[in-house]
């Protein structure tokens, strides 16, 4: 009886140590992906976003258009990054057949740090020229008189959730949109004057950083957050919506310190100063 006992105790206490060895090596990777974080944003002027009727997690793994690639070529050259975005209630366009993309229609919804948001209510390869002139100008051209880009209305929340991508971000990106989903609803529903109605909550395809899911792109500030888990969600939206309503510049304090990955308008080494300036 002894001897199965003691056996038995063995097994428990081996099952325990390599439960805290994983937990430790969990952590510990969390750790080293967090001191990574700084500095990891596409160094962008300008973020667009093409609204779908479906939601990434229905993307294939490389997902491109004629309209996406047509925007994309001829922005480039201005800093500016072309995605896909879905939200339930947001506007979109029906998908067009097979053999009919060049056909297809957007909604679009763009940001720049020079004038905040643009909204284009349609676009398609007809009119593509011309939308791309007035994104140009809405990226390179500053408010008269030097002016900063004016307050939004709204604050922009966009979840990278495309699983075929990278499941990663399938399965972490979309624990974290639910989570700001149902907090979103939980606040509203406590109070309806409450600032978080001003919170717009999409999900868009890849942006880059698998290891750092979940990643949420906040706009029209242009901040960037990774490493988010679904507990971190109240804390990050009550910052989210304390703060000004505009694109961040240089001279601002990163939003969320512990996932700030970077910002829209700065290189990579300019993200770093900026993280590093405000480290405590």
């Amino acid at each position: 009886m002894t001897s199965s006992f003691s056996w038995r105790s063995s097994l428990r206490r081996i099952a325990h140590q390599k439960r805290d060895l994983a937990t430790l090596s969990t952590t510990n990777h969390t750790e080293t992906l967090q001191t990574e974080l700084p500095g990891t944003v596409p160094p962008h002027k300008c973020y667009i976003f093409l609204h779908t009727p479906n939601p990434p997690s229905t993307y294939p793994a490389k997902f491109s258009t004629p309209v996406q690639r047509a925007l994309l070529r001829e922005m480039m050259t201005a800093g500016g990054s072309v995605n896909f975005c879905w939200s339930e209630s947001g506007p979109s366009y029906p998908l067009r057949p097979q053999g009919e993309e060049e056909m297809q229609e957007y909604y679009l919804t763009a940001f720049s740090n020079a004038r905040g948001k643009i909204e284009v209510p349609v676009v398609s390869m007809k009119n593509v020229a011309e939308v791309v002139s007035n994104l140009r100008e809405h990226t390179e051209s500053r408010m008269p008189g030097g002016t900063e880009a004016p307050v939004s209305d709204d604050i922009h929340l966009y979840v990278c959730t495309h699983m075929a991508r990278d499941c990663r971000c399938g399965n972490t990106g979309s624990a974290v949109a639910n989570a700001l989903r149902e907090e979103l609803h939980r606040r509203r529903d406590l109070d309806h004057r409450d600032p978080s109605t001003r919170v717009r909550l999409a999900e868009t395809a890849h942006v880059g950083g698998h290891k750092y899911a979940g990643n949420v792109l906040v706009y029209p500030h242009g901040e960037w957050l990774g490493l988010v888990q679904p507990e971190d969600v109240p804390n990050i939206l009550e910052t989210i919506i304390s703060k000004p309503i505009r694109p961040f510049n240089f001279d601002d304090e990163p939003i969320c310190p512990p996932h700030w990955r970077g910002r829209m308008g700065l290189s990579k080494e300019a993200q770093v100063e900026v993280f590093t300036r405000y480290r405590v």
